[in-house]
């Protein structure tokens, strides 16, 4: 089974990838998600489910790449003045939008139609981009940074665990607390 390259792709491909995706989208809120199958999907976008069956493989990889599409930021992350306000500001939008109930759709179905991890992988760039971001402008005002895998292991993996397995008491308290933590280990914060 073939899977589409993570690389948004031009001309008639990406036509067809915007009409599926817009597709599942407006099913999805018409019908819900329990009703979607493949050839509503594709008699709405205006392609033939061989074309839909061809470039996805089946509806769970189709969900799973619409859910990679929907966790992409929209935007670079806010400058605050400084690292420690750029990343908790950062960690309060990640965990909300992650564990608003659309969030925790998307990660399922990002992860469900995920049999190489490729998405998974996309998911964490996507944060880890973000990370970067906030770090670099963190280096260029001569705030000491910690690594991006340093944040990624200390924030985003227990929100993501929290958000998975142990939903309960995970708010914009918790996310502070991580970011304080980690940047306590890293050798102190600069408030």
């Amino acid at each position: 089974m073939s899977r589409k390259p993570m690389v948004r792709p031009g001309g008639r491909s990406a036509r067809v990838q915007e009409s599926v995706h817009r597709a599942v989208r407006d099913l999805m809120a018409e019908s819900g998600r329990e009703a979607l199958t493949v050839p509503q999907v594709a008699a709405r976008a205006g392609v033939t489910p061989s074309t839909v069956y061809r470039r996805w493989g089946d509806l769970q990889e189709l969900l799973s790449d619409v859910a990679v599409e929907r966790l992409r930021p929209e935007a670079p992350p806010e400058d605050h003045g400084s690292l420690a306000a750029d990343l908790a500001a950062w960690a309060e939008l990640f965990l909300d939008e992650m564990a608003s109930p659309a969030g925790r759709s998307y990660i399922r179905d990002a992860l469900l139609g995920d049999p190489d991890g490729s998405n998974a992988g996309q998911c964490s760039a996507y944060a880890a981009e973000q990370i970067s971001a906030v770090l670099a402008r963190a280096t260029d005002r001569g705030e000491a940074a910690p690594e991006v895998e340093t944040v990624i292991d200390g924030v985003v993996a227990p929100i993501m665990y929290r958000i998975l397995f142990r939903p309960t008491g995970i708010d914009d308290e918790y996310a502070r607390l991580l970011v304080t933590e980690v940047l306590a280990s890293n050798g102190g914060e600069d408030r």
